[in-house]
């Protein structure tokens, strides 16, 4: 059995996001010491790892309490939740595919301003070099 200090650091999110989850109902079997301390077990950390999974590709807390709804409810779900994760997983590669733009981007501009530096040019492109 595991204390949130335990999951957070093993999972690497905050304690305090891990308590904002428990009182979410994202774990619906964490269980209580006697002294009123959250327990985690190792099927209760999937559930965690699941919850910082979508959190991060950025499913509402709403949704993925939808989700966790269905999957307590059982296999009579298995559809539902699998439209859930095939749609998260087209949203995620859109990020991913707009991120990898936005990368090239900055790193065009890394190599520019690299450039720059290495031959003490002046910054062209720059509106506040032309009032000068």
């Amino acid at each position: 059995m595991y204390t949130i200090k335990e999951v957070a650091k093993k999972i690497n999110i905050s304690e305090h996001t891990l308590r904002f989850w428990a009182k979410s109902d994202f774990f619906p079997f964490i269980k209580r010491s006697e002294s009123n301390i959250r327990l985690f077990d190792d099927n209760d950390l999937e559930w965690v790892k699941i919850v910082k999974c979508l959190r991060l590709v950025g499913v509402e807390n709403k949704a993925i309490k939808k989700y966790i709804d269905l999957c307590v409810i059982g296999d009579s779900t298995i559809k539902d939740r699998y439209r859930i994760i095939t749609e998260t997983k087209k949203k995620t590669q859109k990020q991913i595919k707009n991120l990898k733009e936005q990368l090239s981007l900055l790193e065009y501009k890394e190599k520019f301003y690299k450039n720059l530096m290495d031959n003490n040019i002046k910054d062209s492109w720059n509106p506040m070099n032309k009032l000068l």
